[in-house]
């Protein structure tokens, strides 16, 4: 705030972490914040799994008492919070994150997430009833967009934007499992939940690159995007 500048709170977990940034807020200080996917549905009992399968969960901040779960999930309807990241690091088990049972320290830090984000905060935000789709979008898409300085060229569906389009079935039903996952990683934080909602058709630049299951993009149609100063006051 003396500075001028804004403040990105990131993997916000508890309670504890809430407060400040909501009295921030409420000051009308430059500050946000965001929560990631496995907060709002892990919690530290995890950690307590056998035969060192905990080591799973392991990521910063760690997983929080239960308790923690709900005033998350209001920080989000109120808008404490603006987005919901995954801080995806997609360590396998038991070769990479099995590396620490005889010292913790070397336990790889972080989990996979990326692929459920949408997923879960779908069945359990929107369908769940605690926000409408407007908001599903703002905490995953145009809030994210604004505050890294990527608006409108991402983030909005408008003239001069780079037609990156979603076609969202909400109500397809899936069981998320790490053998049908896209990525490598062979766990999955959210192994066996039901849930309703997945993405039939992906467009990048107006280009499909996903179709139901399949990435059908091409290798190199990505491209480097810059960013300018964060929108996030705008």
């Amino acid at each position: 705030h003396v500075a001028g500048v804004p403040l990105y709170v990131v993997h916000v977990s508890c309670l504890d972490a809430i407060e400040p940034i909501m009295h921030a807020r409420e000051k009308g200080w430059n500050v946000w914040g965001e929560t990631c996917t496995q907060y709002l549905f892990i919690d530290e009992t995890a950690l307590e799994k056998p035969d060192f399968e905990g080591a799973k969960y392991v990521y910063t901040p760690p997983p929080r008492h239960k308790s923690n779960q709900e005033h998350l999930w209001k920080a989000l309807q109120a808008d404490v919070l603006s987005a919901v990241s995954t801080d995806h690091c997609p360590f396998n088990w038991p070769e990479q994150k099995g590396l620490g049972r005889d010292d913790f320290s070397k336990i790889p830090n972080g989990g996979p997430g990326i692929e459920n984000r949408l997923h879960m905060i779908h069945e359990f935000g929107v369908r769940g009833a605690r926000f409408d789709m407007n908001r599903f979008v703002q905490l995953t898409s145009t809030n994210i967009a604004k505050l890294f300085g990527l608006y409108p060229k991402k983030g909005t569906i408008a003239p001069g934007s780079d037609a990156d389009i979603v076609v969202w079935d909400p109500d397809r039903k899936h069981t998320i499992t790490a053998k049908g996952q896209h990525s490598k990683v062979n766990y999955n934080l959210f192994e066996g939940t039901e849930v309703r909602g997945a993405a039939d058709v992906v467009l990048v630049r107006g280009q499909v690159i996903v179709e139901g299951d399949k990435l059908v993009a091409k290798p190199g149609a990505g491209k480097f995007v810059k960013r300018g100063p964060t929108g996030a006051a705008a």
